[in-house]
């Protein structure tokens, strides 16, 4: 079921969140130690949570849809009392005392936590190997569930909780969301709080949902959005009813499709046939296409990566200085490298950046939304997806390719939606991309909410029998 089809019930007491919880401790326990989505399971809590809840709506005191409703979060995002690793040996030991200000959101709407999800180290993206399992696609687990918010995508899809908080700074929503086979936003920089979050990219950082569905992805980025005084950065726009604005069609609403991304080299051909199905679909809906060009787009890569990862060496100095062997080879070679960047280069880049995210805006200006592949590629195996850079075609595959449909919109810091367009011939998810004007968040779901009603791929499930069956037999001994 979905979120919003749970709370129903729940509303009507006709399923109880102490239930739901153990079903969802139950698949945990169950399959979790293939797929590794989870750093912290929040067993005990949870559980008293649900209680309470149940309690609660037994009164007649219904908070509202996410009442009773469990979530995990990615483990950067602080909860008192629950350590916060990042997925680092570095920190993890650490326990905070407070709670991020989505956390606090969410428990006042009566979402209950039931874990801190895996990661790549420090919501970096690029990670190697994992210190606390190494996350693995409940599709096929010889695949990647794409970075760096990885549990945060693979626990929803696997049925270990009803939705998740993830973090975004060129992908890393929208990328386990497309490999995983659910929705992701990348919410409006500004829209959603910081505060409480582990974040290093001060200028592109957002914290946003991963569900199952769109109407659940809108509930959530209902109760967490809106200002909040310890992260001014927030914007005081009043938060609109997402929800409200779904229609069935999308009569009168120009899309449009950005040529560089969705037609370029290197696009698999069964990305580029689901895209061109996703296409006749949204006509079929109403809306009209076109296309136009982002020439400069392709930049938004090493400027996002240069200038993020300069970000990060600014926080992180200190550590490679002092725990250099306990990073993660990966993070700490792009940490090490972007403390080198000299400060007018990085002065350069951000001014590059606004070049590149006016031309992004003036796109969506004259559109209702962007269209894109998530993702150019299905999903990629473990070890392929590893950011080994040994030569001038590593950086074409590995990293530019990888990145070309997601860090422009984060560079440009827009409202940014991954949604199931359809799956490959053996059964991994590919993605629809959505990128709507600054604070649109409505259109894009009004968009994505049309499409999805009028399409089968979220109704699809992972068989995880299956897959950790095809874990057991790919991992045993000859002869075992």
């Amino acid at each position: 079921m979905s979120a919003a089809e749970q709370g129903r019930l729940i509303k009507e007491r006709k399923l109880s969140p102490v239930e739901l919880v153990r079903a969802y401790l139950e698949r945990i326990e169950r399959y979790d130690g293939v797929l590794r989505a989870y750093i912290t399971v929040c067993a005990e809590q949870a559980l008293a949570a649900a209680e309470q809840a149940e309690q609660e709506i037994a009164r007649g005191n219904y908070r509202g849809p996410l009442h009773g409703i469990p979530y995990g979060v990615k483990d950067q995002i602080c909860a008192a009392g629950v350590r916060t690793t990042c997925g680092s040996l570095i920190r993890a030991d650490y326990v905070p005392d407070f709670d991020a200000t989505v956390i606090e959101r969410l428990k006042r709407a009566g979402a209950i936590l039931i874990g801190k999800e895996n990661l790549h180290e420090f919501g970096k993206g690029g990670t190697n190997f994992f210190p606390f399992g190494q996350p693995r696609n409940p599709w096929n687990p010889e695949r990647t569930p794409s970075s760096s918010s990885s549990g945060s995508g693979i626990a929803p899809a696997a049925g270990f909780c009803s939705a998740s908080l993830g973090e975004d700074t060129g992908g890393s929503i929208r990328g386990p969301a497309a490999a995983n086979g659910v929705v992701g936003l990348r919410p409006t920089y500004g829209r959603v709080s910081r505060h409480g979050g582990v974040m290093y990219a001060w200028h592109s950082d957002t914290i946003g949902p991963l569900t199952r569905t769109v109407e659940d992805n809108a509930l959530l980025l209902q109760a967490i959005a809106g200002f909040d005084e310890r992260d001014p950065l927030t914007s005081k726009r009043p938060v609109p009813d997402y929800v409200a604005g779904f229609t069935v069609e999308l009569k009168g609403l120009r899309l449009v499709v950005v040529r560089e991304i969705a037609w370029a080299d290197g696009v698999h051909p069964e990305v580029r046939a689901a895209f061109e199905q996703a296409l006749t679909a949204l006509k079929e809906l109403g809306a009209t296409i076109e296309e136009t060009s982002l020439p400069w787009a392709r930049f938004a890569i090493p400027l996002q990566l240069l200038t993020s990862d300069a970000d990060a060496a600014s926080m992180y100095l200190p550590l490679l200085r002092s725990r250099w062997n306990d990073f993660d080879v990966g993070t700490r070679t792009r940490i090490a490298t972007a403390a080198l960047v000299p400060g007018v280069i990085y002065s350069r880049a951000m001014r590059a950046r606004a070049v590149v995210r006016r031309q992004i805006l003036d796109a969506v200006k004259r559109y209702d939304a962007l269209v894109t592949p998530t993702h150019l590629r299905p999903p990629a195996p473990v070890d392929e997806a590893r950011e080994k850079v040994e030569s001038a075609e590593d950086v074409k595959q590995r990293v530019l390719l990888r990145r070309i449909s997601t860090h422009p919109f984060g560079a440009a810091n827009t409202p940014t939606l991954a949604l199931p367009m359809g799956f490959t011939h053996d059964g991994l998810p590919l993605s629809l991309q959505l990128v709507g004007k600054p604070f649109g968040e409505t259109t894009v779901f009004r968009v994505a909410h049309a499409f999805e009603r009028a399409t089968p791929w979220h109704t699809r499930h992972p068989d995880l029998e299956r897959t950790v069956r095809r874990f057991r037999k790919n991992t045993e001994p000859a002869g075992a």
